[in-house]
């Protein structure tokens, strides 16, 4: 019922999106409707599909790499693979003269890969939460810096005015084949772990347990970061690195489906996307000639719940 509840809370966030303020579109309708017809799919649709397929990429990868690390900390944000992604992207697309979006979407790919092997290496299979948090927290700061550092040195002299759309994101002036190139690859990297359900609840139940039941936990570890990276990095290289939810989107999924983190997948994709949808609406709130970033949003709602993640644990480990 619940799952239902916030389908239709999507699809209702999603033809507001699309159509309102409805009468100055009803208006140019009406007097220019070539003009009209423009702004509608070229306009606003690129950025509804992007605001859905992002925020579900984020959404599903988050509960994935949840599973896979055994910890409701691990997401793409706090792992690093979205600052590792907009890393790959600058140095991509400044550096190596790469401009056709798919190109980009690979070198974010490469950057988000290597942010999960390297935090992978460091932190290991259940982690613990220091491990994890201290590990992530240092790839992505240091991918955060790399990537200022690009921008700043970039043979571009407005290459660091960008800075903000690619440590913030930004849904502004995208097209449809960025969305294409961002979302197409992006679909079949999540296709593929959605398959996986039932291997992320048997991992749940230990290694040893889920290799009994027929699983290969070494080469289920591997796809999810891999596709992981897939998925993330195609969006961040068109989108920029969004922070908050691959971490929330999973946590609210998992209690709609009793904990299970393989059943928790797709929920986690459609809460995700209503999440960024959400937050998409609300940046459209700011004063004519300003913009409020879309990190801004999503860290305003994420950080009060990534607090009482922390506590609740501690509130465990205590009790």
């Amino acid at each position: 019922m619940r799952l239902a509840a916030a389908l239709a809370l999507l699809v209702l966030l999603a033809a507001g999106a699309l159509l309102l303020p409805w009468m100055p579109l009803a208006t140019l309708w009406t007097s220019d409707p070539p003009l009209a017809a423009l702004v509608l799919f070229e306009l606003r649709l690129p950025r509804l599909l992007l605001a859905l397929g992002y925020g579900a990429v984020l959404g599903l990868t988050g509960a994935a790499l949840q599973a896979l690390f055994a910890n409701p900390l691990a997401s793409p944000d706090i792992t690093g693979a979205s600052s590792g992604a907009a890393l790959g992207a600058v140095l991509g697309g400044y550096y190596l003269g790469l401009t056709q979006p798919l190109a980009l979407a690979a070198a974010g790919a490469v950057g988000a890969f290597a942010a999960l092997v390297l935090l992978f290496a460091l932190a290991g299979r259940r982690a613990d939460n220091p491990t994890l948090l201290l590990s992530g927290l240092a790839i992505s700061l240091a991918a955060g810096a790399g990537t200022s550092l690009l921008l700043a040195l970039a043979p571009s002299p407005f290459a660091f005015y960008d800075a903000f759309d690619w440590l913030m994101g930004s849904l502004v002036d995208r097209t449809l084949g960025q969305a294409a190139a961002a979302l197409v690859p992006a679909a079949l990297a999540c296709a593929w772990l959605v398959r996986r359900t039932r291997a992320y609840d048997a991992l749940a139940l230990g290694e040893d347990v889920a290799a009994s039941l027929g699983y290969r936990p070494a080469t289920l570890r591997w796809e999810t970061i891999i596709l992981s990276a897939v998925a993330v990095g195609a969006c961040v290289s068109v989108v920029g690195a969004v922070g908050f939810i691959g971490l929330v989107a999973p946590v609210l999924a998992r209690s709609l489906v009793h904990g299970h983190p393989g059943r928790a997948l797709l929920p986690a994709a459609l809460l995700g996307a209503l999440l960024l949808l959400g937050a998409d609406l609300v940046t459209r709130l700011a004063p004519v000639g300003r913009s409020i970033p879309l990190g801004v949003v999503t860290a305003t709602f994420g950080t009060p719940l990534f607090l009482w993640l922390l506590l609740r644990m501690r509130w465990r480990l205590t009790a």
